[in-house]
């Protein structure tokens, strides 16, 4: 039963604090549409997906209008497209994905998902076309996003798939120079990825869940800042684990508002309904920063010693407010730390108090990894490589999701400012500490087995 306080902390958090149900992502199995000619499969993809969203976008405008919440991204997530690309060639893949992103377009969603290749096994020769064709995918689309999944727990790493990924980065980087690379946005590369992920660019729907299904992601990092702020304020002597109270209860009241919301469009669209993802991803705007809630806990610089400490605390705390408020938590849930797209976030990595160390080591208890971070043009592919393979590591031998979305700028270098614009951001390039020194061993490809803990049968 809902308490009075907890409705009125609820119409606070609408009125004052920036709460809003981040992504309805709607997710649609194309397996029925496979075809060995490209463009009937093309033709039952689009069609497919008109059929499955046509009223997705209207309908979350009119519980917009009325609950007065707004649901900022109307998203779509496919099941690989790999797995549609067996068997063709090339110039398919990229009929393929215009078909995708021209169906998104007329379906009126921001995004869709799911031009993913699963190898952390292996690569079959869809998926190796798959990837290959994504410099000339992400340079024509402007709807579609990509995923690669490189590693996990019970799998182990595949480095030969890491080395191919790598080199793609780099020519999606040239393809979409005139953008500063911007192409490399739409592309996260990951271990242990989600299958029930509604959030870009990293959506698909994995190949467990319904033929279509709707995930909503909350967040409001806003809502738990200001909880935060005035705990801290009301009692300055307040201690760390009545901070992680704070943020956890915050994150309850958060994850009941956003799975209202993901069960009433699920219910009127006639499909089933399958996790409230609570993540606290930032957007540019101030006021709406992950790293505000550390600087409110009181890390005043980020990137300072106890940062790491700070975000596994909110990490688990909203972990935990979310478990409570509901049986239907899933996909990443926790918080994001996408550097471009935060704007505390952005100005340390400028002052240099954030280090990509740092993010580093922050990605070991965050939710999810080393996100948005803009590299020089000239940045060597073996060290580019061994990054990715440092985040699958934290990812694989820790048992959790972890990824890296980076984006290796042409022409550009250390300290140079980029700006995407819009919920992309901007920031300042970066790069490792001691760049060289790795390629004998990332040349040495192959496959790194899986840890002692994937053996849990």
């Amino acid at each position: 039963m809902l308490r009075t306080d907890d409705v009125l902390q609820t119409v606070k958090m609408l009125q004052e604090e920036n709460l809003d149900v981040r992504t309805v992502t709607m997710g649609i199995n194309l397996n029925d549409c496979a075809d060995r000619d490209p463009a009937k499969m093309a033709r039952l993809a689009g069609a497919k997906i008109k059929r499955k969203a046509g009223n997705m976008v209207r309908l979350c405008n009119e519980l917009t209008t009325k609950y007065g919440l707004p649901i900022v991204n109307k998203r779509l997530a496919v099941s690989p497209a790999s797995l549609l690309l067996e068997g063709h060639g090339p110039n398919d893949a990229v009929t393929l994905a215009n078909a995708l992103d021209a169906a998104a377009g007329d379906s009126n969603v921001d995004l869709i998902g799911g031009f993913t290749a699963l190898v952390h096994r292996g690569i079959t020769p869809g998926e190796r076309l798959l990837i290959e064709s994504l410099p000339r995918v992400l340079s024509e689309t402007s709807r579609l996003c990509a995923s690669v999944n490189i590693g996990s727990t019970k799998a182990g790493m595949n480095v030969d798939a890491i080395l191919l990924v790598g080199e793609t980065i780099l020519r999606i980087a040239k393809a979409t120079r005139k953008q500063n690379g911007f192409g490399c946005a739409k592309l996260v590369v990951f271990a242990n990825a989600s299958e029930n992920n509604p959030f870009m660019a990293g959506a698909f729907l994995g190949v467990g869940e319904p033929d279509c299904v709707i995930n909503v992601g909350v967040s409001g990092p806003g809502v738990v800042k200001r909880a935060i702020e005035s705990l801290v304020s009301r009692r300055p002597g307040c201690t760390l684990d009545e901070i992680a109270e704070e943020a956890k209860n915050t994150a309850y009241r958060v994850t009941r508002t956003g799975e209202l919301i993901g069960r009433e469009v699920a219910d009127r669209l006639g499909v089933r309904f399958g996790v409230v993802d609570l993540s606290l991803a930032p957007t540019p705007r101030v006021g709406d920063s992950v790293g505000e809630i550390y600087q409110a806990m009181g890390i005043r610089s980020l990137g300072a010693p106890g940062t790491t400490a700070a975000v596994g605390m909110l990490n688990d705390a909203v972990k935990k407010g979310g478990l409570f408020a509901s049986s239907s938590v899933g996909g990443l849930s926790g918080a994001f730390i996408p550097v471009m797209e935060d704007h505390a976030l952005a100005r340390a990595v400028k002052e240099g108090t954030l280090t990509l160390e740092k993010l580093e080591a922050m990605t070991a208890v965050c939710s999810v990894g080393l996100d948005m971070i803009l590299l020089p043009g000239d940045i060597d592919l073996y060290a580019m490589c061994g990054i990715i393979m440092d985040e699958a590591a934290i990812g694989i031998y820790g048992h959790k999701t972890t990824a890296a979305r980076l984006i290796p700028v042409p022409g550009r270098k250390v300290g140079d400012t980029v700006n995407f614009g819009g919920l992309f951001g901007s920031g300042t390039i970066t790069c490792p500490a001691c760049a060289k020194g790795a390629a004998d061993f990332v040349r040495h490809a192959g496959h790194i087995p899986a840890p002692i803990r994937s053996l849990t049968n």
